[in-house]
């Protein structure tokens, strides 16, 4: 039973993915919490151990993207430069920091993340920049380091802060999203890393956690994942109308989250 629904985790978000352009990472890590939590493990251990899955989970598919945008031109490899650096600083405080950490603050920053990534799909697609153009250098060190930070903490890619915060800026969306791409790579890989090698696994963690990555959960993922994006690019339905049930969904799971440690 374990091994199917993380199949059926798999194969959603991979759909998902493809189908809204949405990252694996904001479909897995609610999945998994709420999954682990099914089979008896804490909410406390279950949010560590989906956190670091989902990162892990994140590195073959980022690859795969990556490959597809750059031969579309859509990854801008001046901005990834610049940004690199303080991505990796950000990326390597925050996934320590979650090694470290009490998994039911994990739970709160995903729920508000989570919600703010709904509120924004609902309310923000489609409508103008708030800014003419990116900030000077520091200001983007600092958008830089924190989406590395708060994406590495919740188990997400860039995509999820990276191109709302970009297209603010007047931004163009196709490169943001190309650009998001890149960003998940340096958040996934060393974020994962830090976490299998320094995480110490949970007395109540699931079957096959190594630190605090599952294994079987990420054997089980990525493969489907990898199989159901392109199905889901190539399903025909209205793209906006479901981004927008999705965001409604995610702005219920969201808050279940957050009301679930009230």
């Amino acid at each position: 039973m374990t091994i199917l629904a993380l199949a059926v985790t798999g194969v959603f978000a991979g759909i998902l993915a493809g189908l809204l352009g949405v990252g694996g990472g904001i479909v897995i890590v609610p999945v998994l919490y709420f999954l682990f939590q099914g089979f008896g493990v804490s909410a406390d251990s279950a949010m560590l151990v989906a956190t670091a899955t989902s990162l892990a989970t994140i590195i073959p598919t980022s690859i795969s993207s990556i490959r597809s945008h750059h031969r579309l031109g859509n990854v801008d490899i001046a901005l990834f430069k610049r940004w690199t650096l303080f991505i990796f600083a950000g990326v390597l405080l925050g996934s320590w920091l979650v090694t470290r950490a009490d998994g039911d603050w994990l739970t709160i920053l995903f729920g508000i993340i989570a919600t703010l990534a709904a509120l924004n799909m609902l309310f923000r697609t489609g409508k103008p920049a708030l800014f003419s153009e990116l900030p000077h250098s520091g200001g983007q060190a600092i958008m830089g380091s924190s989406i590395g930070f708060f994406s590495a903490m919740v188990g997400i890619g860039g995509g999820t802060l990276s191109v709302p915060l970009l297209t603010l800026f007047n931004y163009p969306a196709h490169k943001a999203v190309g650009t998001a791409a890149a960003i998940g790579l340096i958040i996934a890989l060393p974020g994962a890393l830090v976490m299998l090698l320094l995480g110490v696994t949970p007395e109540d963690a699931p079957v096959g956690t190594f630190g605090l990555v599952n294994l079987i959960g990420f054997i089980c993922i990525v493969p489907l994942t990898v199989l159901f994006a392109p199905v889901g690019a190539r399903l025909a339905f209205d793209a906006g109308l479901l981004k927008k049930i999705f965001a409604v969904v995610l702005l219920f799971t969201g808050l279940r989250m957050l009301v679930q440690l009230a």
